[in-house]
């Protein structure tokens, strides 16, 4: 059958040469195979009507009882159109075709009830339906099932004369052709368990549903095969790796661990803090290697879980390595942790790509030699020149920000494999928690430390500046510092930058010196002019920072109380509650204010009110999730990682959760997929995995 599936459409009945290059082109449609698995992407129900006296002023996709009384061409500057007079006896409507003319003329019975389907279009009161579906009201009656598919398709497709109607019927040629053998990969087993129809009547009722219940039942099997593969491919890359991947265990907890934690600490431990600590522990004592992602809100805690990790790697003779995304969040990063170990005699190295070859030189070899213990770094940490003694552990902070392939040059660091925290303050839905990053183990701090003050969020429009502009002006009078952050969106780099200096000038306008001093920071600045604005602010040498959203993470300014964020309906949630992460770091009150235009999308509207409601990281990232759809929210590096074809993360909760539990039993039982009633399962999957998508070859 596979074989079959395999097959060009082009000798597909119905589809020939020419309509086959339009939909490998169009829709990337080559094979059988890909015909069969382009699913529907919406429905109508073809049990609703309206006559011509009861259309809606919409211009959706509608049904329209009525008879044709009237035909005529009627001429117009190029060409003509067929226009037919469509009438329930009192009220009339146009049906109106543009090109065929002379076929369906000749195919239009006068005074014979038909169903029309298609948009409405309106002018004014009189309203038309332009190339419509036409079935005589007997054929209409007569089919079975009242839910009709319609497929993705484009203006190209549509001008070449293939349609729905046209795509409909090539799937039902399909079928013919595949005469409902499609190879079951789930055990009887595991169907009878989990109540999932045949595959074969899933795929049939999916593109030809008879009833609303038979559609939902095809489609929760499909989405539980679609989701288990994902999480079946996860599990045993994690079980693989647990098992077979050799790591470099941390047996003891040594003098440095312990004398940081009794004599250093600078504040006391969180209960989450330590839970997360004990996960790392059991993970390090083990001779698996670890791969843990540690998810912790803006302000948590992460960095003191970082270093207590690093010592425990020093403890045992090895080297560590923290890797931040930007220069600013390595210098951050830096700072702080060689303020807390310096006490201890601890080696720190700073590696940037700002760093000159001369400046690289001897930090380079002291790594080499391992003088260096722990090396804190951009990018250039990847790069093939940075060699460690001994590298036992390595942390990557806002891990999302890095490409699979640069952390996978961290394992070539070392002969076996380094372990490894990836570190992340963008909170991860829970879906994409189990999808994305299935293979990884989780630890969660979902608590922030005592005495740090809720921040309370606003939102002002442009029309209030001047307000703004005054509550500026009596906080940095207590002493307060404030941040103003402009949007920087790559496709529009220009405006962006032309934004930020406009409201530059506004401010230093309005904040005259000597009374007020203003830093600004952007993406045009090199790095040490960056590091020197920044260092002015928190110093306190400056009271208002201007800036891009390079101060997005890793900037940590306790006197800074107020967090301005302009046009923040151009930023997402996860980077706007990362902003106003910056504030409330200190004693004092603080405050995010959110500016923006009068005018607003009603996504922005929900991204608004949702930041003004709640500071909870998880509740924002669901509602981004349901906003954005996974692949946005992964960014960019990661999006293809998540090709589903029917299953919905922002709705397939219930069903993902299901399918991690039948993963989990099915591994437990049977690890190597050896059984019997595995066997489908296992053949599917090592042909999925020679392929691009969990679909292909599974048929």
């Amino acid at each position: 059958m596979s074989a079959l599936l395999q097959k060009p459409i082009d000798y597909l009945k119905g589809v020939g040469p020419n309509r086959a290059q339009l939909l490998k082109k169009e829709l990337g449609l080559h094979t059988l195979q890909d015909l069969l698995y382009f699913f529907p992407h919406r429905y109508i129900d073809r049990s609703k009507y309206y006559t011509p006296g009861q259309l809606p002023q919409t211009t959706a996709d509608v049904q329209v009882l009525g008879t044709i009384t009237h035909i005529e061409t009627v001429k117009q500057k190029r060409g003509s159109r067929l226009v037919a007079t469509f009438s329930d006896g009192q009220h009339s409507m146009e049906l109106v075709w543009f090109r065929g003319h002379q076929w369906i003329q000749k195919s239009l019975q006068r005074n014979t009830p038909y169903m029309a389907f298609g948009r409405l279009n309106w002018f004014g009161k009189k309203c038309s339906i332009p190339h419509p579906e036409l079935e005589l009201v007997e054929d209409h009656e007569k089919r079975k099932g009242n839910f009709q598919a319609v497929y993705h398709s484009t203006e190209n497709l549509s001008k070449s004369g293939i349609s729905q109607r046209v795509l409909r019927q090539i799937v039902a040629h399909l079928f013919d052709e595949i005469q409902n053998k499609v190879h079951e990969v789930l055990s009887d087993e595991m169907r009878n368990k989990y109540r999932l129809i045949e595959k074969n009547k899933a795929l049939h009722a999916i593109h030809f549903p008879k009833s609303q219940e038979g559609l939902a039942q095809a489609q929760y099997r499909m989405k539980f095969e679609e989701l288990f593969f994902v999480q079946l491919q996860l599990g045993l890359k994690k079980r693989h790796r647990k098992e077979r991947l050799k790591g470099i265990p941390f047996p003891k907890i040594g003098s440095l661990f312990n004398t940081f934690f009794h004599d250093y600490l600078p504040f006391p431990l969180t209960e989450a803090q330590k839970r997360v600590i004990r996960e790392i522990r059991t993970d390090l004592n083990s001779s698996a290697q670890m791969n843990r992602l540690l998810q912790g809100d803006v302000g948590s805690g992460k960095t003191i879980v970082a270093v207590l990790c690093m010592l425990m790697a020093l403890d045992n003779t090895m080297q560590a390595t923290l890797v931040a995304p930007t220069e600013i969040l390595a210098q951050q990063h830096y700072s702080t942790i060689h303020a807390l170990l310096e006490p201890l005699g601890i080696e720190v190295g700073l590696l940037t790509g700002s760093k000159t070859k001369k400046e690289r030189a001897p930090l380079l070899e002291q790594l080499a030699s391992g003088q260096l213990q722990i090396l804190i770094g951009t990018h250039a940490v990847f790069e093939e020149p940075v060699t460690f003694h001994q590298l036992g552990l390595a942390i990557i902070d806002e891990q999302h920000r890095f490409g699979v392939a640069q952390r996978a040059k961290l394992w070539r660091k070392n002969s076996i494999p380094p372990n490894i925290l990836v570190m992340t303050a963008t909170p991860i839905p829970r879906t994409l928690a189990m999808t994305a990053y299935g293979d990884l183990d989780l630890s969660v701090i979902d608590e922030l430390p005592p005495g740090r003050k809720p921040i309370t969020t606003l939102h002002r429009f442009d029309s209030k500046r001047l307000a703004v502009f005054q509550f500026m002006r009596e906080e940095i009078s207590k002493g307060r510092q404030v941040y103003v952050v402009y949007p920087l969106i790559q496709e529009s780099k220009a405006l962006d930058y032309k934004d930020l200096m406009d409201g530059y000038e506004s401010i230093v306008r309005d904040f005259p010196m000597p009374d007020y001093q203003v830093s600004i920071v952007h993406g045009k600045m090199n790095a040490k002019d960056k590091t020197y604005e920044m260092e002015r602010f928190a110093s306190g040498k400056t009271q208002i920072m201007v800036a891009t959203t390079v101060i997005e993470v890793g900037v940590n300014v306790p006197n800074a109380s107020i967090m301005i964020i302009e046009s923040a309906e151009r930023f997402g949630l996860s980077q706007l509650h990362q902003l106003r992460g910056r504030v409330g770091r200190g004693a004092n009150k603080s405050y995010c204010i959110l500016m923006t235009g009068s005018k607003l999308s009603q996504d922005a509207q929900t991204r608004i009110q949702t930041m003004v409601r709640t500071q909870d990281g998880f509740e924002l990232a669901e509602v981004d999730l349901s906003l954005r759809g996974p692949g946005d929210v992964m960014g960019t590096q990661q999006s293809g990682v998540l090709p589903f074809l029917i299953a919905d993360l922002k709705k397939d909760v219930d069903i993902l959760k299901t399918v991690r539990h039948a993963v989990d039993e099915l591994l437990q039982n049977d690890p190597e997929l050896k059984g019997q009633t595995s066997a489908n399962v296992k053949m599917a999957l090592s042909l999925s995995q020679q392929g691009k998508s969990i679909w292909k070859y599974i048929g």
